[in-house]
């Protein structure tokens, strides 16, 4: 309804104009600026206009205009516009239709537009697809023809969190075996990664345990657009950077990592690896950077090797390279699913190199009853993470070693068969 009226009393040329002004002095823009500098301008809002109004009207012109007040609400973690102009929300009731579609094409475009150059991009005909980042908002927009239909724009809401593992546990099943599973991967500086599809809660479970972390530990972490944010005294962040309109001045992952060697890191972090960046992170945690950690987009633990392989394949490396680097670098792989409005780690395995393949070999599983259970791998990690033996279920036959580490068989299956449970990349 503000948002109606404020359009009804408001011309695009004149908040044009009022965001110009607003943004021309480094001073916050309250409610207070913004009326103020709606009277030097020689404009008057109607007789309604309420602090409503004013609040739609500073949306508009600094904020994510039709879309704060979604990404304002409890609970919200995506905030969609569809090629219809209809507006979606996720969270934890999942994907909603809110019911609201914004007035027309050129509304959703000139949207689109101001949110990422103001986060300091560039989105037009040359350069459809943009990324930005707005406070805690990271902003994904694409503009036809390669949009289908209309203007699409993506919201995803970075909220400050101070959950610790404990909070977290809450949605578990089985959460004390867990638990102690976690806190022993973080204690004893074991490297991780956790996988997970997106929205499952991979960036949550890697900030809860960067806050288990002691203070005196210094993190460096690196991300392409920063969202992670633990509650740890001892932070800095490096942050990607995207080229200009001829593609100078763009900042890779991969350089970033190799900056973060010479900053001191204790725990040396990677948001989210997905590309070339691979191969300095492998790198440094090869090179005496024990306890770093990331994140990677898979379906399962067991899929992980592969696209380990693929992204390794884009800095040039051979699988076979990938596998002996990933194998020394990677001490386990937690996976993480999301069942409705609850989000959980599901499947814990170790990285193996075996006969030129990058393998994985389970240590804990969620059953679907939701108990914990040990995998073959159990007795080998338990031992490095300095764990008791009372987490998850009793393990089955101990395992033939292999060359240079050892590893198991799948509970119930006969000495010298093939385990159906290791997934391989050659």
């Amino acid at each position: 309804m503000a948002e109606r009226r404020l359009r009804q009393e408001l011309s695009e040329p004149v908040l044009d104009r009022l965001r110009e002004e607003l943004t021309s002095s480094a001073e916050p823009i309250t409610a207070a600026r913004i009326a103020e500098t709606v009277r030097s301008c020689g404009l008057a809002l109607g007789s309604g206009t309420t602090q409503q109004l004013v609040r739609s009207l500073r949306d508009e012109l600094v904020g994510l205009g039709p879309l704060q007040r979604f990404v304002d609400a409890p609970g919200i973690t995506d905030v969609l516009v569809d090629p219809y102009r209809r507006l979606w929300t996720d969270g934890a009731e999942g994907l909603v239709d809110t019911g609201v579609r914004l007035r027309d094409e050129t509304q959703v475009r000139g949207l689109a537009r101001r949110l990422i150059s103001a986060s300091g991009g560039r989105l037009d005909e040359g350069n459809p697809c943009a990324d930005g980042r707005l406070g805690d908002c990271r902003i994904h927009a694409v503009i036809p023809p390669v949009a289908v239909g209309g203007t699409m724009i993506s919201v995803r809401v970075s909220r400050s969190s101070t959950a610790s593992l404990e909070d977290l546990a809450r949605q578990w099943d089985d959460s004390q075996a867990w638990l102690e599973l976690i806190r022993g991967i973080v204690d004893a500086r074991l490297n991780v990664l956790i996988s997970g599809a997106t929205g499952s809660g991979k960036t949550s479970l890697l900030a809860a345990m960067l806050a288990r972390c002691t203070a005196e530990e210094r993190v460096v972490i690196v991300e392409d657009t920063a969202e992670l944010r633990p509650d740890h005294p001892h932070t800095v962040h490096l942050q990607g950077r995207q080229g200009n309109v001829e593609g100078a001045g763009r900042i890779d992952m991969g350089h970033l990592v190799r900056q973060t060697l010479r900053m001191r890191p204790d725990r040396l972090i990677v948001g989210e690896c997905r590309g070339a960046e691979l191969r300095d992170f492998l790198t440094a945690m090869n090179t005496g950077h024990q306890g770093a950690g990331g994140t990677v987009h898979a379906n399962s633990p067991e899929a992980v090797p592969a696209r380990l392989v693929a992204m390794g394949a884009l800095a040039g490396l051979a699988p076979e390279a990938v596998a002996l680097q990933a194998s020394a670098a990677v001490d386990v792989v937690v996976h993480v699913a999301r069942f409705g409005d609850r989000r959980m780690p599901v499947a814990a395995s170790a990285v193996r190199h075996h006969d030129g393949r990058l393998t994985t070999v389970p240590v804990f599983h969620r059953e679907a009853s939701g108990a914990a259970q040990r995998g073959p791998g159990w007795r080998e990690f338990a031992a490095r993470a300095a764990l008791g033996g009372e987490s998850g279920a009793e393990p089955g036959p101990e395992p033939n070693p292999e060359p240079g580490r050892q590893s198991g068989v799948q509970p119930g299956v006969q000495p010298g068969a093939q385990p159906v449970v290791e997934r391989a990349v050659r």
